[in-house]
C-alpha cells in the first residue's frame, strides 16, 4: 500500500469533502471544527468569508487567538485552506469518479467529514462538481471548494482523526512488543557490503508479453564476473519504479546473482504521473493478476533468450523479492490463494478495528480477488517486505504453498501496519512449522527499507535479503539466515518468529 510514496494520493486533498447530493441545494454556510476530548466546536462562516481574515473575523474566539498568537491562526488557516490547490486537482477526482480505490478515500474520510442532511457519497460525483465551481469561480483552494458543497453546514470531527492515531498505534503495538523482547541479528560486515559498488553490469531491455498491449521494460543487472546461475526477480510497488530498488539487486549481482527489475506498467510510477494530469484513472482491479503475469513473463523471456542473452542462468529455482503491492505479487507467486470473502465482508467498515491504509488499495482489489491466485512453480523463494494481505488471501492456502517466505515488516510502517498486515496472519498461518519467517525492522517504515539508486548508505535489507536466498537456493556464500551476520547497527533487524 509504495512507491507510495506507496500512496501518493497528491492532488486529493478535495476529497475532504465525501457526500452526494441528490437533487440542487444551496452550498454550506457553516465549516465547523469538533475538538477532542473537549465539548466544545469551532464554527466559521462560508457563506461571508473568501479569504482567512474574513474567516477568522466571523469567530470571535479565533479573533482572539489571533491577536494571542501575533496573526499565527491567520496563517495556519491560510496553509490549511487558502493554499491553492494543484491544477490536476480536478482531472484526477474526473478520472476517479465511480473508481474502487477513490471509493475507499471517501469512505475513510466520511468518517472524518459530516454534511448535515445529506447520504454518504463514495462515487465522487460532488467532489468533482464542487472542485469545477471552485475553479470557475476563481477560487482553486479548499475554501472556495468547501463553498461549493452543498448542505447546510460541513463538520470535521477531530476527533475521529484521533480515534484513526490511536488506532494506528494499537496496530504497531505487538510488533514493538515482539521487538523489544528480541535479540537484534548482528550486523553485516562492511566487507560484504561493499562488494556491491562494483563487480556487476546495468542495462535495459524491453521484451513483449502476451497480457499487456506494451511490453515490458525491464532492467537487467547481473555479475561481470563468476555467476552462480540462478535468478532473482525484484517487483516494485504502487506507482513506484525499479530504480527504487536497485541497491537491493547491485548486492545480488556482487555475489553472483542474475537480477530483472520489470516495471509494471498499470500502476508504475508513469501511470501515476498520467493520473495526476488527469490523463488515466487509478490502476484497476485487472493489475492484482497482471503483475504477477510480468514475472511470470520475464522469467519466461529468460528460458527463450530474449532477456539475460548470454548468460547460463536456471529459471527452474528462482528467488522473487518484492516491496508493498510487489510482495502481494510475490506471495500470489509462491502459492497463496486470493479471495474476495474478506474483502466484501470487512471493507464497508471504516471503523474497523484492524482497518489501515492499506485497505483503500486492498478493497480496491474486490472485483479481481476471486481471479487473482496466480501461482509459479519456477517461483522456489520469496522475500516480501511490506505486503498488503490481511484481507486478500485465504490463511488456509499457506501450508500448501510451495514457495518458502521471509516476510519483513517495519515498527513503524503507517502504511502498511505490522500488527494486522504481518504479525497476525503469520501467527495465524504457523510459519516455523511451514518454512516461512517473519523478520521485524525497529524503526523500520514504509519507505526508509528500500534501496533507491543513489542513496547515501548501502540498503538496510540488502544482506537480509541475499543470506535468505543463499540459503534457499543452496547457495554456500560468505553470509546464510541461518547463520546470522544480516543485521543493520542504525535499524535493527529481528527474526521473531518463535516468539509468535
Amino acid at each position: 500500500m509504495t512507491s507510495f510514496p506507496y500512496f501518493r494520493l497528491r492532488g486529493l486533498a478535495a476529497a475532504l469533502a465525501s457526500l452526494l447530493v441528490a437533487q440542487p441545494v444551496e452550498a454550506v454556510e457553516r465549516l465547523t471544527f469538533t475538538l477532542p476530548l473537549l465539548d466544545e466546536s469551532i464554527s466559521l462562516d462560508l457563506s461571508r468569508s473568501t479569504n482567512a481574515r474574513e474567516l477568522i473575523d466571523s469567530n470571535p474566539d479565533l479573533q482572539e487567538l489571533d491577536l494571542a498568537g501575533d496573526g499565527s491562526v491567520q496563517k495556519l488557516i491560510e496553509s490549511l485552506l487558502t493554499a491553492p490547490l494543484p491544477e490536476e486537482t480536478s482531472g484526477i477526482v474526473r478520472q476517479s469518479l465511480g473508481h474502487p480505490l477513490f471509493q475507499q478515500l471517501l469512505l475513510a474520510v466520511s468518517e472524518l467529514v459530516e454534511v448535515k442532511g445529506l447520504p454518504t457519497d463514495t462515487s465522487g460525483r460532488m467532489v468533482s462538481e464542487a472542485l469545477a465551481a471552485a475553479y470557475r469561480d476563481e477560487q482553486p483552494h479548499l475554501l472556495g471548494f468547501l463553498r461549493q458543497v452543498p448542505g447546510d453546514e460541513l463538520s470535521i470531527n477531530l476527533q475521529a482523526l484521533a480515534f484513526y492515531a490511536k488506532r494506528l498505534r494499537a496496530n504497531q503495538d505487538d510488533a514493538r512488543a515482539l521487538v523489544q523482547k528480541g535479540t537484534a541479528a548482528k550486523p553485516v560486515s562492511s566487507t560484504i557490503v561493499s562488494a556491491a559498488a562494483s563487480g556487476w553490469t546495468r542495462r535495459q531491455r524491453s521484451v513483449a508479453v502476451n497480457h499487456r498491449p506494451q511490453p515490458l521494460q525491464v532492467t537487467e543487472i547481473f555479475p561481470t564476473a563468476s555467476s552462480n546461475g540462478r535468478l532473482v526477480v525484484i517487483s516494485h510497488g504502487l506507482w513506484d519504479e525499479p530504480s527504487s530498488f536497485e541497491g537491493w539487486a547491485y548486492l545480488l549481482a556482487a555475489h553472483g546473482y542474475s537480477v530483472l527489475l520489470p516495471d509494471h506498467p498499470g500502476s508504475d510510477a508513469k501511470q501515476q504521473e498520467l493520473m495526476i494530469k488527469g490523463k488515466q484513472p487509478p490502476p484497476a482491479s485487472e493489475e492484482l493478476r497482471l503483475r504477477p503475469m510480468d514475472v511470470t513473463a520475464v522469467i519466461d523471456a529468460v528460458e527463450t533468450g530474449n532477456l539475460l542473452s548470454g548468460s547460463s542462468v536456471q529459471t527452474d529455482s528462482v528467488a522473487v523479492v518484492g516491496h508493498s503491492w510487489g510482495a502481494t505479487a510475490a506471495l500470489q507467486l509462491g502459492g497463496l490463494q486470493t479471495t474476495s470473502r474478506k474483502l466484501s465482508a470487512r471493507c464497508q467498515d471504516p471503523r474497523d478495528p484492524d482497518r489501515n491504509l492499506s485497505w483503500v488499495l486492498q478493497c480496491s482489489w474486490l472485483k479481481g480477488a476471486d481471479q487473482g491466485s496466480f501461482s509459479d512453480l519456477r517461483v522456489r523463494t520469496a522475500v516480501v517486505v511490506s505486503p498488503p494481505l490481511r484481507l486478500l488471501f485465504d490463511e488456509a492456502s499457506g501450508p500448501s504453498m510451495h514457495a518458502k517466505v521471509l516476510l519483513v515488516s517495519g515498527t513503524r510502517d503507517w502504511v502498511v501496519p505490522s500488527d494486522p498486515e504481518a504479525v497476525v496472519p503469520l501467527r495465524n498461518g504457523q510459519p516455523l512449522a511451514n518454512g516461512h519467517r517473519i523478520v521485524l525492522a525497529s524503526g523500520g517504515d514504509h519507505f526508509n527499507l528500500w534501496a533507491p539508486v543513489g542513496a547515501e548508505e548501502p540498503p538496510i535489507l540488502g544482506p537480509l535479503i541475499l543470506a535468505w536466498i543463499n540459503d534457499h537456493l543452496g547457495i554456500t556464500d560468505s553470509l546464510s539466515f541461518q547463520g546470522g551476520g544480516w543485521g543493520h547497527q542504525r535499524v535493527p533487524l529481528m527474526d521473531v518468529t518463535s516468539q509468535l
